[in-house]
């Protein structure tokens, strides 16, 4: 037991002497959360929107002044014909063009049909289709009003049933997507600090000569290690203290659920990350080497975790895979908690996935490091 104390006593010693890490371990991941979960987002708004009126009636002005009142839509010019506007489209000066026909009004008007013209930039395929949607429901709701009105003119005592939906939104009531992406990036920042600083830790050992020494001492391998990942077990729970301090004083993201079941399931979680970290540096000679390993192998984990596209739209092999991912589970558990105010039976089918890859991987870990002694 002494051993161990020792060993994490140097480790913190080395941590907190070097200024350089500090910074890296404490101030930069604070600046991301702070930052992606502002930059993250998959709402499209300021949408460049530009059209081409060629009926100039009063009509045709309120389907305008429909997109003008709507926060997604900025409105920039009226285009005096279609070549102008696809030019501007292509110089990416607009990104959804509206063209009105002639006789918009009076075909509305003795035929009850007519059709518009919707060119849209889609580039961005999901930007599009996004903005697709927004054009759809602007002119649906425009259409109801239209024929209320027409109504109204031919029939005063003839009045159209409303139908009024009420949307009740539950774990999110003001639709803030901070509130989704805060946890997910929580999640992200704890994973690659304590993935990064435990891969690099024995490999660090390795190029300044020092863990060929460490070899041919008494000390046992679990001690060695256990006493070399503990600091960062204990940093990992310290990120994510701060980054919930955070997440409560500037994004206000709710924390309807138990803080001692989140730090219960992230102490597990931990083990985990801290059990690749040293896996991959047991095959590693370098600091660069094991960095780029790590680098690779964290990025297929979060575009496949369900914290930026959701899980259920990946492919059927996809979702088999993601099954395998550490991060997955932590991103679930984090939303599941904070947001849901989930219970520990809630969480138990995750938090046994993760018990069981904390015992595989750090038993390979373990197997896999070479200690002569």
């Amino acid at each position: 037991m002494k051993t161990i104390l020792y060993i994490i006593q140097k480790e913190f010693k080395q941590i907190f002497r070097n200024k350089g890490m500090l910074p890296i371990i404490f101030v930069l991941p604070l600046l991301q959360l702070v930052i992606l979960s502002n930059a993250a987002t998959f709402e499209v708004k300021n949408i460049k929107f530009g059209y081409i009126d060629n009926d100039h009636t009063s009509t045709s002005r309120a389907l305008i002044e429909k997109f003008n009142a709507s926060t997604y839509f900025d409105v920039l010019t009226d285009f005096p014909s279609e070549n102008i506007g696809s030019a501007a489209m292509l110089q990416g000066e607009v990104d959804v063009l509206l063209e009105i026909p002639r006789h918009f009004e009076r075909d509305l008007q003795k035929e009850k049909r007519t059709n518009l013209g919707v060119t849209i930039n889609a580039i961005d395929g999901a930007a599009a289709g996004v903005e697709n949607v927004y054009v759809t429901q602007i002119v649906q709701n425009f259409n109801q009003h239209l024929k209320v009105d027409l109504m109204q003119i031919s029939d005063k005592q003839v009045q159209p049933v409303a139908i009024e939906t009420i949307p009740l939104f539950w774990y999110n009531e003001t639709l803030n997507y901070k509130t989704f992406m805060v946890p997910g990036i929580l999640v992200l920042l704890v994973t690659m600090i304590t993935l990064f600083l435990s891969g690099m830790n024995i490999v660090r050992e390795k190029e300044i000569g020092t863990l060929e020494q460490i070899n041919v001492t008494p000390i046992k391998k679990s001690q060695f290690i256990i006493g070399k990942l503990f600091p960062f077990w204990v940093l990992g729970l310290g990120l994510l203290t701060i980054g919930l301090i955070i997440a409560k004083l500037i994004f206000d993201v709710p924390m309807v659920g138990s803080l001692v079941l989140m730090y219960f399931y992230t102490s597990i979680y931990i083990l985990v990350v801290l059990g690749i970290g040293l896996f991959i540096s047991n095959f590693t000679e370098t600091q660069q080497q094991a960095m780029f390993i790590a680098w690779f192998f964290t990025v297929i984990f979060i575009l496949m975790s369900g914290l930026f596209t959701p899980i259920e739209s990946m492919p059927e092999w996809a979702q088999i895979i993601t099954e395998f991912n550490p991060i997955k589970y932590f991103v679930e558990v984090m939303r599941m908690v904070m947001l849901k105010g989930s219970g520990f039976m809630d969480i138990l089918p995750q938090l046994l996935k993760t018990l069981l890859y904390a015992v595989i991987m750090n038993g390979l870990a373990v197997w896999s490091y070479r200690k002569t002694n």
